[in-house]
């Protein structure tokens, strides 16, 4: 392998894994004020911790800081009916997270990590699109940027 293949290879992961961050950032927007209605007892603080949740809930990410692991441990039956009711509610996020989990995927294979349940789970939920192909980079990262602008989290070009 050519040292330029290395250095591109050494900056794809990362650069994919700032891409799903970015559809994080999206579906956080619009899941917190959708779970402010559904969930009007609860301060705005815990709005947020359960929509962090869920999102974890969604892409297998575990957070073991103390606070959390309490939060989810009071509120695990709130995470999984929301985290179940997703695709329901927000159907038009279903491309861009189906996406992001398959990228994700991806990238924790290229390091080592097997997220194989996380995408056995997305199905089960019926995140996957099971006929939609996995994204190529670029196209990924067009559809980051495409989401990143429509909800003001990146610049326009």
């Amino acid at each position: 392998m050519h040292e330029n293949e290395k250095k591109f290879e050494g900056q794809l992961v990362p650069t994919l894994r700032q891409g799903i961050d970015i559809i994080k950032m999206v579906l956080f927007k619009e899941l917190k004020p959708y779970l402010a209605k559904q969930h009007p007892h609860m301060t705005p603080e815990d709005i947020a911790q359960l929509t962090g949740a869920v999102i974890n809930q969604l892409f297998g990410i575990e957070n073991l800081e103390a606070a959390i692991v309490e939060f989810m441990r009071e509120n695990e039956a709130v995470v999984q009916k929301e985290a179940a009711a997703f695709i329901e509610n927000f159907n038009h996020l279903q491309i861009p997270l189906n996406d992001a989990l398959r990228i994700q995927y991806l990238c924790d294979s290229h390091e080592g990590i097997n997220s194989e349940t996380t995408l056995k789970k997305a199905h089960h939920l019926n995140i996957l699109i099971e006929e939609r192909e996995v994204p190529m980079p670029g196209a990924f990262m067009g559809l980051v940027r495409s989401f990143g602008v429509a909800y003001n989290i990146l610049e326009p070009l």
